[in-house]
C-alpha cells in the first residue's frame, strides 16, 4: 500500500509547495530572502529546501559532551545529548525529542513514505524518523548535523 501511495504521489499535483513545513511560531515566518541573510547556502539548502548534507560531514556526529542540540535556523531546543546514540549512518541520532520541540509529515521524495521532521517553531528541515533505533523508543531520528547547533551544559 505504501509504494503504491508513493507512485500516485508522484503524479498528484499539489495546490502548494512547501520545503520547509510552516513555522508555528509566527514571528518565524520569515521571507526566503531572510532566510538566506541568516544562513549559509549549504544550511539554507537542508533547513529550508529539505536538502540532505553528506554522511559522516558534521562534526556533530561525534559530539560527545553533554548539553542540548539546537535547530541552527532559530535556536529552539530540539535534542538533549542524553538522547543521542551512534547509528552508523554517519548524521547525528537521537532516540527521543526534547517535547514538542518537532512536527512530522509524510515524505514521498524517494517514493516509498518516509517520516520527516521539523522544528516546531521555525519549521526548518532536520531529517527523517525510523524504527531502527535503540530501547526505549525503537526510533532513530537521523538529523542533519548542518541544521543543528551544539550547546554544551556548562554553557546552560
Amino acid at each position: 500500500m505504501g509504494l503504491l501511495t508513493g507512485i500516485l504521489g508522484i503524479f498528484s499535483k499539489s495546490s502548494e509547495v512547501l520545503a520547509a513545513s510552516k513555522a508555528e511560531d509566527v514571528s518565524w515566518s520569515l521571507s526566503n530572502a531572510a532566510w538566506r541573510k541568516r544562513l549559509s547556502p549549504q544550511a539554507y539548502k537542508v533547513l529550508r529546501e529539505e536538502g540532505t548534507e553528506p554522511p559522516f560531514s558534521s562534526l556533530l556526529n561525534d559530539e560527545k559532551r553533554e548539553g542540548i542540540f539546537l535547530c541552527a535556523g532559530c535556536e529552539a531546543p530540539l535534542f538533549s545529548s542524553e538522547k543521542k546514540f551512534d547509528s552508523g549512518t554517519g548524521w547525528p541520532s537521537f532516540w527521543e525529542s526534547l517535547p514538542n520541540a518537532i512536527s512530522t509529515k509524510v515524505d514521498y521524495k524517494l517514493i516509498v513514505p518516509r517520516t520527516e521532521y521539523h522544528c516546531i517553531r521555525c519549521g526548518g528541515h532536520q531529517g527523517h524518523v525510523f524504527n531502527d533505533g535503540p530501547r526505549p523508543t525503537g526510533k532513530r531520528y537521523c538529523n542533519n548535523g548542518i541544521a543543528l547547533t551544539f550547546q554544551p551544559k556548562a554553557t546552560i
